[in-house]
């Protein structure tokens, strides 16, 4: 309807997210004196709390079936003792009004547009009961009804909640320096490039960097880390994080539309609204399934009786039995709800999916990819080993390679000056710093220059190598860069460095493998002799010294193979073969716009550790969803069969059709307490 509003564009419904988003000119006065009929409020986003809701208004939904059990009870009392007929009589036909009020006012004007939804069924099924002077069971029908549409409404709302919950994690005002004043400010009116003081305690209302100060901040409700991390000078914070020691001061980098919980939030409202292929054959079956229901109801009510005589009475019964059966409720609420519960759940524990599709296809998958670097290895180089030759010692190696080194920006060079200081020894004082391209540096100490670099440079110096040349092949061997210190006239020492194994990888791969995921490889551009060394540890499949382009051809053979693919990377360099897989897994997505709007999937935190929870979250749903599919057909077959020799009743038609609705919710919300 505010579709068809003049000047409106378009409309759509979140109905998981209770959104509805407007492209167009329309107020929201209007929109809810379009809504007037079903008593629809509306407010802005982020003016929910605008909203007035009259206490009655609140509690009308459980409120009006209590009425109506009440009046059902005191009518069947009334006849039991005997009293006057006329009195039950009414007050079961008041029953069915309260029972059936919430379900009338949508079914009659559905009834008017012709949309054959099972509130239109249900209003013509009470109608009809009355009509025919089934009195007593046009009310409990009716009640029946009210309280399936509580309990439905309950169980919606609590899946709802858990994307509520992540609304409420950032406070919705900070305190913010402004012309030397400490002032607390709505966060809407917060500038990019604004001071912010955050105490211990408090949550940061916005993204930004610390400017002054160290803490360590929980932020759970953002990568789904258990562990708080230490935050100093220069490292980011999210809004929504928990400051739990220090006091900081934070620089604003985001508006608030634009912090990473609330890109989160907009995700995952987006996810909920698309489509998965199990809610479209659902939807298209309803959209058959109805219609052909209602011709067979409307043929078990006029054939018998105007072909054979039978009893219009019975026989309009029975029609009004299968139309209240034959609502596909069970079966249109069945996979929506297992969405909603799904995506909420990984949402909560730092993973996003961005929708049922990826949902369901991270449940199908049989083989993933990884990318090396940043993936499952840290993506930093760090020292390994240190090998001195002759008389000098290890200590003395590490302090003239630091000492040269620390005035290269060359990664390597960095990982060797952070080992020197992180085991506190003392960088030798170097000049004379020159960088060789391609092969090293050199400097001088104490009068004389020593050079680090590869083999090559020493080996071009004219240094015998000859000697060493064993324990270099060892070294490289095990996946490891060497780097020799030296004189023009002796090597010192060996110092190797690598890209580390992260600390989960070993276990993410391993709880892969044992639920099912046939295939493990990782795709890398390094060279053979690392990818070998990598992959043996953890026991996996490699291709290595590939292009972006050869990971994606990689991809394309593994999606032949095994058909559902997962390709996990930085979402970076890894975007051609992330798009390329069934399901494109981002690591470490917080804080990384590329991240999270290249990938199907996103790990906020840098944390393998949730991959396996992701896969085996999309197989539980996958699970669910098929159950709640077969038991909503299975039960609406059953009760239809039930109908024909007569012994499907009106109460036990809703006792069917709301049993299955409610159960159906509830295994669905079972999705929201799987732990990672």
């Amino acid at each position: 309807m505010v579709k068809k509003h003049p000047g409106i564009k378009d409309a759509r419904l979140n109905f998981a997210a209770s959104k509805i988003i407007v492209v167009g000119n329309i107020s929201v006065k209007e929109i809810e004196k379009i809504g007037a009929f079903e008593g629809i409020k509306v407010a802005r986003e982020g003016q929910e709390n605008q909203i007035e809701t009259r206490l009655w208004v609140k509690y009308r939904q459980a409120l009006l079936p209590a009425i109506s059990l009440i009046l059902i009870i005191v009518a069947f009392v009334i006849r039991w003792v005997g009293g006057a007929l006329e009195i039950p009589t009414i007050l079961f036909i008041i029953a069915a009004i309260f029972g059936g009020w919430g379900n009338f006012k949508k079914g009659i004007p559905s009834l008017l547009r012709l949309n054959f939804n099972m509130n239109t069924l249900m209003t013509v099924a009470v109608a009809g009961a009355l009509a025919i002077g089934y009195w007593e069971e046009a009310a409990v029908v009716a009640f029946l009804f009210g309280v399936s549409e509580f309990l439905e409404g309950y169980t919606m709302e609590k899946a709802r909640q858990s994307i509520r919950g992540l609304m409420d994690i950032a406070p919705k005002t900070a305190v913010v320096v402004r012309n030397g004043e400490e002032i607390n400010l709505p966060v809407e009116e917060i500038q990019v490039g604004d001071i912010m003081i955050v105490k211990p305690g408090e949550k940061i209302a916005m993204d930004g960097l610390v400017v002054k100060g160290s803490t360590s901040v929980n932020q759970a409700a953002i990568t789904g880390e258990s562990i708080p991390a230490d935050k100093v000078e220069g490292d980011e914070v999210y809004a929504g994080s928990l400051n739990q020691s220090g006091s900081i001061e934070v620089k604003v980098t985001k508006l608030v539309q634009d912090t990473t919980i609330a890109k989160i939030i907009a995700m995952v409202e987006e996810a909920q609204e698309q489509r998965a292929p199990s809610q479209a054959f659902v939807d298209r079956f309803a959209k058959y399934y109805t219609p052909t229901v209602l011709l067979l109801a409307i043929g078990i009510a006029l054939v018998p009786p105007l072909l054979w005589g039978a009893s219009w009475t019975i026989y309009i019964y029975k029609a009004l039995a299968l139309l209240i059966v034959a609502c596909p409720c069970a079966l249109v609420v069945s996979t929506p709800v297992a969405i909603v519960s799904a995506i909420g759940n990984a949402a909560r524990n730092g993973v996003l999916i961005k929708g049922g599709l990826h949902l369901e296809n991270a449940g199908s998958l049989k083989a993933i990819a990884f990318d090396k670097t940043g993936t499952l290895t840290q993506g930093e180089p760090v020292v390994t080993d240190i090998i001195a030759f002759g008389e000098i010692s290890e200590e003395d190696v590490l302090s003239l390679a630091a000492g040269v080194e620390k005035l290269s920006e060359h990664p390597l060079a960095v990982a060797i000056v952070k080992h020197a200081v992180d085991k506190g020894i003392p960088l030798a004082d170097a000049h004379g710093f020159r960088a060789i391209t391609g092969k090293g540096a050199q400097a001088v100490v104490d009068g004389k220059t020593y050079l680090i670099g590869n083999p090559r440079l020493l080996d071009e110096t004219g240094i015998d190598l000859s000697s060493i040349m064993e324990k270099i092949a060892q070294v490289q061997s095990e996946g490891k860069t060497c780097m020799l210190l030296g004189t023009n006239r002796q090597v010192l020492g060996v110092i190797a460095v690598a890209d580390q194994i992260r600390e989960k990888s070993i276990s993410a791969v391993l709880s892969l493998k044992k639920s099912g995921v046939a295939k493990v490889i990782m795709l890398t551009g390094d060279n053979e002799a690392t990818a070998k060394a990598i992959a043996g540890k953890l026991d996996i499949d490699y291709q290595a010294e590939l292009l972006p382009e050869d990971k994606v051809s990689a991809v394309k053979k593994l999606r032949e193979t095994y058909k559902y693919i997962g390709m996990v990377g930085d979402g970076i360099n890894d975007a051609p073969a992330l798009a390329t897989a069934t399901v494109g897994i981002a690591m470490g997505g917080a804080g990384t716009d590329t991240a999270m709007e290249t990938a199907d999937i996103v790990l906020m935190a840098d944390d393998l550790s949730k991959l396996p929870f992701t896969v085996k979250l999309s197989r539980d749903a996958l699970k669910v969803i098929k159950q709640n599919i077969a038991f909503s057909i299975l039960i609406k077959v059953i009760a239809t069969f039930l109908v024909f020799p007569g012994w499907l009743t009106l109460w036990l038609a809703i006792f069917a059709d709301m049993g299955a609705s409610i159960l159906v919710t509830l295994n669905g919300i079972r999705l929201l307490r799987i732990k990672s």
